[in-house]
């Protein structure tokens, strides 16, 4: 499986850099600010816990299977977030659309903020500097995002970018509750990039 450098992606008040092991004590204060919003999401609790998370997504990300990031905004970090199994298709033998250097779709997730960069800019601008790499550096053809069924803070969250609901997988994974959790999926496909760009930079310009 193909492995993909996780680039640096720089915005006005957003940089999502990265994930490192150093990040640990940064992430652990984010999370403890609040926790009233983490019910269906996995964020770490605790020193230890969150070390054991940053390194399994960088073990993750060594197998090529996720590219983490380290959420900055107005320089400190506030959270983290992730390209997750970035895939390269294999089509027809022949055909002028096989790639090897780049995936032809990608998930966005395990993403979680701090209270206090809740119901901010962060998130938005955030959301357009990983759609715009996907998009338009590595010109996927889609991607794609997936919730708790339960968690409608999130789902309102992913249909404010403007990404489609597909459908519920139903008992698709663990839940962070410990049950059996089916999940709301949405994507969004090439041809609707453009006019989401523009919605989430008129988003961010008020």
């Amino acid at each position: 499986m193909p492995t993909f450098e996780t680039p640096v992606l720089a915005g006005r008040e957003v940089t999502l850099r990265p994930l490192s092991i150093d990040d640990v004590a940064a992430l652990e204060a984010a999370a403890s600010e609040s926790r009233a919003h983490y019910g269906f999401s996995i964020v770490p609790d605790g020193r230890g816990p969150m070390r054991a998370y940053a390194e399994r997504f960088l073990e993750q990300r060594d197998q090529g299977n996720r590219l983490p990031f380290a959420t900055t905004w107005r320089g400190r970090v506030v959270g983290s977030t992730s390209f997750i199994e970035p895939r390269i298709w294999q089509w027809p033998v022949g055909s002028e659309l096989q790639r090897s250097d780049r995936p032809d779709t990608v998930e966005i997730g395990s993403t979680w903020l701090a209270a206090s960069a809740q119901r901010t800019r962060c998130n938005t601008e955030a959301k357009l500097l990983m759609l715009g790499h996907a998009f338009e550096t590595w010109r996927v053809h889609s991607v794609y995002f997936k919730t708790d069924e339960r968690n409608q803070r999130s789902r309102h969250a992913i249909e404010r970018l403007g990404a489609r609901f597909d459908g519920i997988r139903r008992a698709d994974m663990p839940g962070a509750d410990g049950t059996v959790r089916s999940s709301a999926y949405y994507s969004i496909t090439a041809p609707e990039w453009p006019a989401i760009k523009c919605g989430l930079e008129r988003r961010l310009a008020r």
